[in-house]
C-alpha cells in the first residue's frame, strides 16, 4: 500500500461518508424483523444503483437480499456482505444499521477506486442474520465459491476492536412427537402420550449432559404441548438448538440427540420426526487474514485485542467453509454494552460510532485493494483455508 493509496481510500470514503451515516440513522429509525427488510434492502439497493452497480433484486431466492457488481475488468473477487435486520422490540441492538452501511460504504469507495485495481467487487446484500441466516443459502448455492475474499465488519463496543470473531457451529431442529389422543380421565389407557415422550427425550438429554464436552450446548422450548389438560397429547413440537465447536463434531452430536428422540419415542408407544430449520458453520479462521487486519487497526490508531473463544453463531460461518472469510469486530464505542440491548443500539448514533464507521470502511476497502493486487498474500491467504477447511473434514 503506498500513502498515495491511503490518501485516495480516506478521500473517496469521505466523500461518501454523509450519505452512509445518513443510512445507518435511517435503518436505525425503522429497524425491519428478518426477512422483511423491505425498506431497508431497498434503500441500499438505490444507493448502489445510483453509483452505477448493476443490482440484482431480489436475490438468491430471498425476497430481500440483493446482489450488487461493479466488474472493473478480469481479476479476483471479493465480496463485501451486508447486514441489515433488526431484533423484535428493541430494535437494531445488534448494530446492523451501522455495519450494514459500513458495508455499502465501502462498496461505493471501492468503485471509485477503480484505477488502483482490476477485480470484481460483490456487495451482497444478506437478511435475517438474526433468524435463519440468508448467507448459509448463499453459501450452498455455491455464491461465495469463486471469492477470493468475503468481509464484513461487526458492531461491538468497550473500546478494542478484535481482527475477528470466533463462532459456534449451530443445529436448529423441530422435533415432532405423535402419539394417541384420548380422554385423560375415561379412557387415559386408549392414549400414546406423545407430551410424555417429549418429556422423556428431554429427559434423556439432560442425562447426556454431564458427559458434554466443554463446548457443546443443548437449548430446547415447547412450542406445541397439546390443546387441552384432560386429553392426552398426540401431537407435541419442540424447536431444539444445539452448538458445538466444529461442524465436524457436530455430527456426534447429531447422532446422540437422535438416539435420545427415538428412545422416548419408542418407549412411550410413540413416533418422532426431525425437521432442520437451518444449520450454521464455525468460523474457519484465517491468521494471515487476522494479522492483516490488526496492521490496518494499528493503522487507524484504533486499539485491539485477541480474539474470543466462540460464545455465538453467525451465518459468517458458512461463507468462510466456501472462501477466506473474515468478520472484524468494530468497537464502536469505548463504553462496554451488550449486544441485543437498546444502550448498544442507541450506541451506534454517537459521534464516535460514525467515526468509528469511516475508519472500518477504510480498512475493509485497503484489505480488498490488497486482495486485489497483491498475489503473494492472496495465495498464502487461500492456501491457509484450504488447509483450516481439510482439518474440519
Amino acid at each position: 500500500m503506498t500513502d498515495y493509496e491511503l490518501s485516495s481510500v480516506k478521500k473517496v470514503i469521505g466523500t461518501h461518508f454523509k450519505k452512509a451515516a445518513e443510512l445507518s440513522c435511517y435503518l436505525r429509525e425503522h429497524p425491519e424483523l428478518p426477512d422483511q427488510e423491505f425498506e431497508s434492502s431497498r434503500k441500499m439497493v438505490e444507493i448502489l444503483k445510483e453509483a452505477g452497480f448493476e443490482v440484482t433484486y431480489p436475490f438468491a431466492g430471498y425476497e430481500t437480499a440483493f446482489h450488487a457488481l461493479f466488474d472493473n475488468g478480469d481479476g479476483p473477487e471479493v465480496a463485501i456482505l451486508a447486514e441489515y435486520d433488526a431484533l423484535p422490540e428493541i430494535g437494531h441492538g445488534c448494530g446492523h444499521n451501522l455495519h450494514g452501511s459500513l458495508s455499502v460504504l465501502t462498496g461505493l469507495a471501492l468503485k471509485d477506486l477503480k484505477e488502483f485495481y482490476r477485480g470484481k467487487v460483490h456487495v451482497i446484500g444478506t437478511p435475517a442474520e438474526e433468524e435463519n441466516g440468508a448467507k448459509i443459502g448463499m453459501a450452498a448455492q455455491g455464491i461465495f465459491d469463486n471469492m477470493s475474499l468475503a468481509m464484513m465488519m461487526h458492531s461491538w463496543s468497550g473500546g478494542k476492536c478484535r481482527a475477528d470473531m470466533d463462532a459456534l457451529s449451530l443445529q436448529c431442529y423441530f422435533v415432532e412427537f405423535y402419539g394417541q389422543a384420548a380422554h385423560a380421565v375415561a379412557a387415559p389407557w386408549e392414549g400414546k402420550s406423545a407430551l410424555a415422550a417429549a418429556r422423556k427425550f428431554l429427559d434423556l438429554i439432560d442425562a447426556r449432559r454431564e458427559c458434554f464436552t466443554p463446548d457443546v450446548h443443548v437449548n430446547s422450548i415447547i412450542l406445541d404441548g397439546g390443546k387441552a389438560p384432560n386429553i392426552i397429547p398426540d401431537y407435541v413440537k419442540l424447536r431444539m438448538e444445539f452448538r458445538t465447536a466444529t461442524m465436524k463434531s457436530m455430527g456426534a452430536v447429531d447422532e446422540m440427540v437422535k438416539k435420545c428422540a427415538d428412545g422416548a419415542a419408542m418407549a412411550l408407544d410413540c413416533t418422532v420426526k426431525f425437521t432442520s430449520v437451518f444449520e450454521f458453520a464455525d468460523m474457519v479462521r484465517n491468521m494471515t487474514l487476522e494479522e492483516e487486519i490488526i496492521r490496518q487497526f494499528e493503522a487507524f490508531g484504533m486499539p485491539t485485542t485477541g480474539v474470543e473463544a466462540a460464545s455465538g453463531s453467525s451465518d459468517v460461518g458458512n461463507v468462510s467453509y466456501r472462501c477466506p472469510a473474515i468478520q472484524p469486530l468494530l468497537a464502536v464505542t469505548d463504553e462496554d454494552y451488550a449486544l441485543h440491548t437498546a444502550a448498544f443500539r442507541d450506541a451506534t448514533a454517537l459521534p464516535q460510532a460514525e467515526e468509528a464507521m469511516e475508519k472500518g470502511a477504510c480498512i475493509l476497502a485497503l484489505t480488498a485493494l490488497r486482495t486485489f493486487n497483491d498475489e503473494a498474500f492472496r495465495n498464502k491467504v487461500y492456501a491457509e483455508f484450504q488447509e483450516q477447511v481439510e482439518k474440519r473434514k
